[in-house]
């Protein structure tokens, strides 16, 4: 009915019976929906941030609940917090990461430097790796210390959550880093439609190492996850032989990292090893807890 009104109207499913029907038509026995959220992307991790120290995260459980069901991403809705994370009482992901409780065991600095990486790393792979529409609560992008809480009996009345510090950008920081970075992840979809291609094809997971990679249309996404490890010459597979340059990078100096990789580091060649499947590989400079994109600019014929 609503998209017989409102023909351009979106509809967004949350559900957690993973009904079969959600999105397929209602001439076809279906609910109608446009998109459905995958819930178990949001549990996954309030729960490595809560719960799981970082160098006990695992690669493969990461990408067994991104990736969900190849067969029913083109219609999967992905976000990083929910309505309990944002709106709900509960605590924004900003909270966790940079709350005054995580201070205990690590310098001032690199505890922002932890929280603005896993921050960035976080909505990166959420929004590339899988499904076709990518999701944020307001505020969320530029990780404002707190929820949204709009007036209510339980909180007598208070207006004192019911806001977002639009001031906290006016200043060079922590929270312009993550709105800058934000920013530019949106300007990459536009660029390269990465929502509206085929999922990704994850070929790279090593739980040891802490690192992801996958290609999705001409990109490749490379993560390492590891809190202390950084490599060089790391060997990830790729099937053209080319040149590949780094276009996104939540390292970089302007997103409130530390620029491990330089600009003169920025465009890679191919090197003829086979590697995960592929004929071809990078050999990499992957920064710990640091993530990069990289497109082929240069096919080369052997």
């Amino acid at each position: 009915m609503l998209h017989e009104l409102h023909p351009d109207i979106i509809t967004i499913a949350e559900d957690a019976t993973f009904y079969p029907g959600l999105c397929e038509s209602t001439t076809q026995g279906g609910l109608g929906f446009d998109y459905y959220v995958n819930l178990s992307v949001t549990d996954l991790w309030l729960w490595l941030l809560q719960d799981v120290p970082d160098q006990a995260w695992s690669m493969s459980k990461i990408v067994n609940v991104l990736v969900n069901s190849q067969s029913s991403n083109r219609r999967m809705l992905v976000y990083c917090e929910n309505h309990n994370q944002s709106i709900s009482g509960g605590r924004s992901f900003a909270e966790i990461l940079f709350g005054n409780n995580n201070q205990n065991f690590i310098g001032l600095e690199d505890f922002e430097f932890r929280g603005s990486s896993l921050h960035k790393m976080i909505r990166l792979i959420s929004f590339s790796i899988g499904g076709s529409a990518y999701l944020n609560f307001m505020g969320n992008e530029f990780g404002h210390p707190n929820r949204v809480e709009f007036p209510m009996e339980s909180n007598n009345y208070s207006f004192a959550f019911a806001n977002r510090k639009w001031d906290l950008l006016k200043d060079k920081g922590l929270h312009m880093g993550l709105f800058n970075f934000d920013k530019e992840m949106m300007k990459l979809d536009e660029k390269e439609q990465i929502l509206s291609r085929n999922p990704s094809t994850v070929h790279h997971v090593d739980d040891s190492k802490m690192v992801i990679s996958y290609i999705r249309g001409r990109l490749l996404f490379v993560f390492n996850f590891h809190p202390e490890k950084s490599y060089e010459n790391y060997s990830i597979g790729v099937e053209e032989a080319g040149e590949y340059m780094v276009i996104l990078n939540t390292d970089d100096v302007s997103f409130g990292g530390r620029g491990v990789i330089q600009s003169d580091q920025n465009l890679k060649k191919t090197c003829s090893k086979r590697t995960d499947g592929y004929r071809n590989s990078l050999e990499l400079t992957l920064p710990s807890r640091s993530a990069q994109v990289y497109k082929l600019t240069r096919i080369l014929r052997i």
